[in-house]
Formats: structure tokens, sequence, C-alpha cells
């Protein structure tokens, strides 16, 4: 018997061009192969392409995040909920908590809170069990974590990684062909805890010995202008090509050879999956979840944080053997094709959702704690 339509409304922050927002985006897009029917609330979603918005029930409420304005807005959400109320609520960021949890007590429904990323330390984790039911941490590096800084037992915690679409074969151009320049890259919200500076720093000393090779830097964000003045004082402007305003990072991962991750602080990188889906050889800091995708000298190369003349070599031992690189992005996609897929994620994500309606049905509410 088929299993009976759940409606879930996923509460999400403002869209950014970045992996968090793409995997809420391709939840709501897979779950009803799942019999789930999703509701999106967001104050915005500009960077999300149009027919892709139109596809999907996105309600926008664009004075959401204003200190005064959000209690107004709120109790809108909360009437226009009412009418039709979910049967349990997806927090999709710890930014977003406060309106899912208040959302969830005013409806009396559960709600499962999804953690992408490590949470400033200065923040102090108060989760509401009266109403919370479960916590999806996107990799065991981010639930261990989140553990060691609060009381929450561990079987509160649940690891679904995220997932990614994985063409059915590399796509075109092949990395590091022999008829074009060879293009290293990186792609993601411009945030110092990117580790920019050292991707650009890397740059210098490659192009250094090989200055033909171009450098990409995908993304936009509060150091966009730092990096682009860094380019130029670092003698890059000729190689390095910044690309923001996209509505996603397919066009840009396309266009790279060598995906390069150097983050100083990584729950998992979902934008480093989008690029070994699609055969990319990637080149990532050892932090956090990246061990969790990243076997070193298999699947992808690893390097230490902070250290541009580390990543530099990394990059020239690809460059000097496409054979190499091409069988590491290889091994990369099937690697991401096994164990990150999209539908994989959807599929778990939607399994949980039921276990907890199930054990909703047996059991009253907790007392929050």
């Amino acid at each position: 018997m088929a299993e009976p339509w759940l409606k879930v409304l996923l509460v999400a922050g403002p869209f950014e061009v970045r992996g968090s927002s793409a995997n809420t985006l391709r939840l709501a897009e897979g779950l009803a192969a799942h019999q789930v029917e999703t509701a999106i609330v967001t104050p915005n979603a500009d960077c999300v392409a149009p027919c892709r918005r139109d596809r999907l029930a996105v309600a926008i409420y664009p004075r959401l995040n204003l200190p005064l304005w959000g209690r107004v807005v709120r109790e809108s959400i909360l009437r226009d909920l009412s009418k039709q109320p979910p049967d349990l609520i997806h927090v999709q960021s710890w930014s977003m908590y406060r309106l899912g949890a208040w959302l969830a007590r005013r409806l009396a429904r559960p709600f499962i809170l999804g953690i992408h990323g490590y949470l400033p330390p200065q923040i102090r984790i108060h989760f509401n069990r009266q109403w919370g039911r479960r916590i999806i941490a996107v990799s065991q590096s981010v639930k261990s974590e989140l553990l060691s800084h609060t009381s929450l037992p561990p079987e509160m915690v649940s690891v679904i990684h995220a997932g990614v679409v994985v063409p059915d074969s590399p796509a075109a151009p092949a990395v590091l062909a022999p008829e074009r320049l060879p293009v290293v890259g990186t792609a993601g919200p411009l945030e110092a805890v990117k580790g920019n500076v050292f991707f650009l720093g890397a740059a210098q000393r490659v192009a250094a010995l090989l200055p033909e090779t171009e450098f990409l830097v995908a993304g936009a964000g509060p150091e966009e202008e730092n990096l682009r003045r860094l380019a130029r004082e670092l003698g890059l402007n000729r190689n390095v090509t910044f690309a923001s305003n996209q509505y996603d990072f397919s066009a840009a991962l396309a266009a790279m050879d060598i995906f390069c991750l150097p983050s100083l602080r990584q729950g998992l990188g979902t934008i480093m999956l989008e690029a070994m889906a699609l055969g990319r050889p990637v080149i990532a800091t050892g932090v956090g979840g990246i061990y969790s995708v990243v076997r070193n000298n298999e699947s992808g190369l690893v390097v230490p944080p902070s250290d541009s003349g580390a990543l530099a070599e990394r990059i020239l031992e690809l460059l000097h053997d496409p054979v190499r690189a091409r069988a590491i992005g290889e091994a990369g996609r099937r690697l991401v094709r096994d164990e990150f897929g999209v539908e994989r994620m959807v599929a778990q994500t939607a399994e949980l959702y039921r276990e907890v309606l199930a054990s909703e049905r047996n059991a009253s509410p907790t007392v929050m704690v």
C-alpha cells in the first residue's frame, strides 16, 4: 500500500548561491516522489532562478528578518498556515530556528532542525524539546561538535549528507584537455572562513611557473572586494576571473579543470560534491567534514588549511599529470554517485519525517528542557 501524503513546511533563510540553499531546493524538488508535499517560507528568493521558483510552493515574506517588522510578519505567516497547517516543520538552518520553533508551538506541530555547518562558538543552543524532535547534521563532524557543546542525547541527532545530482557521464570538456588553457577554480560564498586568500596565494605561485594557467573564483559575499584587491596586489589581474551574480555554480564548475576548496572550517562541502559529480578532481583542506568525502590521493587531494604553498604544490601535481587528474576526478564522481546522490538524501529525509510522525501518534509531547 502506498504511503499517505505528508505536508511539510520548510522554513528557510534568505536564499543565497551556496550549498545549504541548494540543499533546500533539491529537497523540495525531490520529496514529491516520496509522497511529501512541501511549502517553503523564506524572506528572500531572488537568488533562485525564476523558472525554478515557479515550480515550487515558495511564500516570500520580505521583512521577516527585520527586528520590529519580523514580529508582525510572523503573525501573518501563522495566519496563512493556520488555514491548512503542515504535519511537520523542517527548519533549514540555525538562523531560522526561533521562527521555526515559534511556529511549531503555535501550530502544535513537531519540528526538525537542519544544521549544515559549525555554529559560532558564542551561540548557546537551547533546543526546544517540547516540539523539537530531531536535528539533522550534514556530517558526522558537525554532529560530533554539536554534541560536544550541548547536553543533547546522540540519538536525537541524525547524520544525513547533502546530496547532489550526478550526471550519467562526466561533463564536457574533458579535464585538462590539451586544446585549451587549464582552469583552476573555487566556488562558494566569499567569506573569510572559506580561505580564498590562500587560494589566491597558491594561484600566484602556480602562475609564476605556468603563466598560461587561468583561475576562476565563482561566488559573492562580504570578502569579494578584498579578494579582488588582493588579486591585483599579487599581479594576477590577467589570470584570475571573478564570477558573481549567478543562480548556481553549474556553468562555473563545468569550466574548471581542477576544483579547490581552501576552507578553514567546513561542515561537508556541497559545492565540492557538485564539482566531483562533474568528474572534476578536487583539492581540499583537511578540515571538518571533508574527510567524509575526500580520500587523499584517491577521490581527491588533501592539503593543510592556511597553506598556499601546499595547495600550489598539489595544483601543479595535477597540471603536470592530466592522466592522474582525470583518474582522481572519475574516482570522485563514482564516490559521489554511490554515497552522495540527491535521491539518497531525499529518501533518508522523507524516512525521518515518517519516523518522527509515527512517534507522535504513539506519544504525547515531552516537557521543554
